[in-house]
């Protein structure tokens, strides 16, 4: 071994210990990234797959007019009565429950549909709202909430004079 003498330090040169960087030797093929994508997908399925409903299947779109904050989500399949709408501060928080059965019969078949489930889903509002004013609707598996702005929220015109 030699000895080197860095900063006033002995180093030992250990080059047998070193391994050479190779750009290519992580590289994937094309036939371990599709397992990896069906691994991923079926063998090990998300959330979303696990229930019926759940915070990964809820989708939500929330937007903003002069007037209002617009939430909207979709809630195909279940009744209004089984939605629970609430704000606490400037979080929403949606959630509700299914439990619905279906049963046709046929000549020797018979079909018996169940979906049930929970699911909850949480958002942060934006601030300056008035959330004791918000209303909420229900049409076509839509789920409406528009929230009223605060009138120190809403934008103002300012007219530039010139002199």
């Amino acid at each position: 071994m030699t000895e080197h003498r860095v900063l006033g330090k002995k180093l030992e040169d250990k080059m047998g210990s070193l391994i050479r960087w190779d750009p290519f030797r992580e590289r994937m093929s094309l036939g371990n990234a599709m397992d990896r994508l069906f691994d991923d997908s079926f063998v090990r399925p998300g959330f979303a797959w696990m229930a019926p409903f759940g915070a990964a299947n809820l989708a939500i779109d929330m937007y903003e007019t002069k007037d209002d904050v617009v939430v909207k989500a979709a809630l195909p399949g279940i009744k209004p009565e089984q939605v629970e709408v609430t704000i606490t501060g400037d979080t929403l928080t949606i959630r509700g429950e299914s439990n619905e059965e279906n049963e046709a019969k046929e000549e020797n078949y018979i079909r018996k549909e169940r979906r049930y489930g929970s699911f909850a889903r949480s958002l942060t509002l934006p601030g300056g709202l008035k959330t004791d004013k918000a209303d909420a609707t229900f049409e076509n598996g839509v789920l409406t909430l528009q929230i009223p702005k605060s009138e120190e929220t809403k934008p103002k015109s300012i007219q530039v004079k010139a002199k």
